[in-house]
């Protein structure tokens, strides 16, 4: 007979290999899974041909910081969940 008593459970890995980050602007939540080397560019690219932007219009930012196209989740330090705001680009004061 089997032994009733429950197994200890795996040890969860450090990081999930994969992030669900929500793209937010002013009239829309889009949710993307990336990887977490993944650079951030591929993301922007997706979330701007979605909603029909020019992705020289907007600005990304993570925690009130901008976020460059070469930046992935791993070097900003992103946890699962985690949010960009997009803005316009304003020009000017």
């Amino acid at each position: 007979m089997s032994d009733p008593s429950p197994q200890a459970p795996a040890e969860p890995a450090p990081a999930a290999d994969h992030l669900n980050i929500k793209v937010t602007d002013s009239n829309n939540e889009v949710f993307f899974k990336i990887k977490r080397s993944t650079q951030l560019k591929k993301l922007m690219d997706a979330f701007c041909e979605r909603q029909g932007k020019q992705i020289s219009t907007v600005r990304f930012l993570f925690d009130g910081t901008r976020v460059r196209p070469e930046d992935s989740p791993d070097t900003l330090e992103m946890d699962d969940g985690d949010t960009l705001e997009v803005h316009q680009e304003q020009i000017g004061g």
